[in-house]
């Protein structure tokens, strides 16, 4: 699941009776900025491998767009670049009741909780599992290519995502930015959501700039097909809360999830064969389903409609728009949630709940 994977602050990241935990984190984030080589000192080199080259030649012009049209932040993020000596920079756990797709949350310094717990060692990683599952837990691992520290450190270009396709490579940057612009504690949806909203729209915009017709086709064509996929996985989810509440036998639930879990696989099949692909979520429906990997999906993308929604309301003012979503950000959890839902029926300017429209924004709460 990771054309999103977004993706979170994951140093200093722990509560003072997990000092363990907090240590290698910390021990694996900056032996990743230590690796950082400055972008324009790598472009001066003649050495430089050509397609790197052009790959870090295309960062500069996406940051750039990210700051004069997104209204995103002007900082050392993305200046400098790191070789890493794996496909992605550390690992999500996510997890799960067996009859719950809630998602479990963890809490840490700085930014709060979350619904995830990331690693950069994966033997830490594999021995919380094995605790997890002895709980009775179900567990969803996910690769991360891409991290956001929310403006504490500098984040730099990673080998992970660098060769991406360009409509994906200008996404994650425009996602993981968003993420320093507008931050809010305890709230994964609301965060992840937005940015995955700025990354869409922001995309969008970029390729326009650029008259590039032939990777919006591409976009285009991802985003119908993603948007299908999202649909069946929180139908699933559906599904799966319908049986979970039922005053049946544990044994029946067992079976009824199963076959729902049986029946999204061929639904995706049909989805990806509608679409001309086979990538995208096939590996993922292909691996093992459980409760922890459909929530993880949920997480990330229920609010995504009504922040588009909103930045269209703003006619794509970026800079009215942050402001407009940290309003809502400051609203206590149960009317920020209300307010979300009536904008993902695009009532949310009208409806009041939410904040007006340009009328005391600042001091929404």
């Amino acid at each position: 699941m990771r054309w999103l994977i977004s993706i979170p602050l994951l140093f200093l990241l722990s509560g003072c009776a997990d000092i363990g935990y907090y240590w290698n984190n910390a021990r694996g984030h900056l032996a990743v900025m230590d690796k950082r080589i400055d972008i324009e000192d790598l472009l001066a080199d003649d050495g430089i491998d050509p397609e790197l080259h052009e790959r870090l030649v295309l960062v500069r012009e996406i940051r750039r767009f990210s700051i004069d049209r997104l209204g995103l932040p002007e900082n050392g993020s993305y200046l400098s670049y790191v070789e890493l000596e794996r496909p992605y920079v550390l690992q999500n756990l996510f997890a799960a009741p067996e009859f719950s797709t809630r998602l479990q949350r963890w809490c840490y310094l700085v930014i709060g909780c979350a619904s995830y717990r990331g690693y950069y060692d994966e033997q830490r990683l594999l021995d919380y599992v094995d605790k997890l599952k002895a709980e009775g837990l179900e567990i969803y691992i996910s690769h991360v290519p891409a991290y956001s520290t929310l403006g504490w450190f500098d984040d730099p270009v990673l080998s992970s995502f660098v060769y991406w396709p360009d409509y994906r490579l200008a996404g994650l940057i425009f996602h993981e930015l968003t993420h320093q612009q507008v931050y809010i504690d305890d709230d994964t949806t609301f965060n992840e959501s937005l940015a995955s909203a700025v990354q869409q729209v922001g995309t969008e915009l970029w390729l326009q700039s650029r008259d590039d017709a032939e990777e919006l086709g591409r976009l285009s064509r991802w985003l119908a097909y993603r948007g299908e996929v999202i649909a069946l996985i929180e139908s699933t989810r559906e599904q799966l809360a319908g049986i979970y509440q039922r005053d049946i036998p544990d044994d029946r639930k067992r079976a009824l999830k199963s076959a729902a879990f049986a029946a999204a696989r061929e639904a995706h099949t049909l989805v990806a064969e509608k679409h001309g692909t086979s990538g995208g979520f096939t590996a993922w429906f292909a691996d093992e389903l459980n409760n922890a990997k459909i929530g993880s999906v949920a997480a990330y993308n229920d609010a995504v409609p009504a922040f588009v929604n909103m930045i269209r309301a703003h006619e794509a003012d970026f800079a009215a728009f942050f402001d407009y979503a940290a309003a809502i950000g400051r609203l206590d959890k149960q009317r920020r949630d209300t307010c979300l839902l009536a904008w993902k029926q695009d009532s949310g300017a009208a409806d009041g709940v939410c904040p007006k429209i340009g009328v005391d924004e600042a001091t929404a709460s």
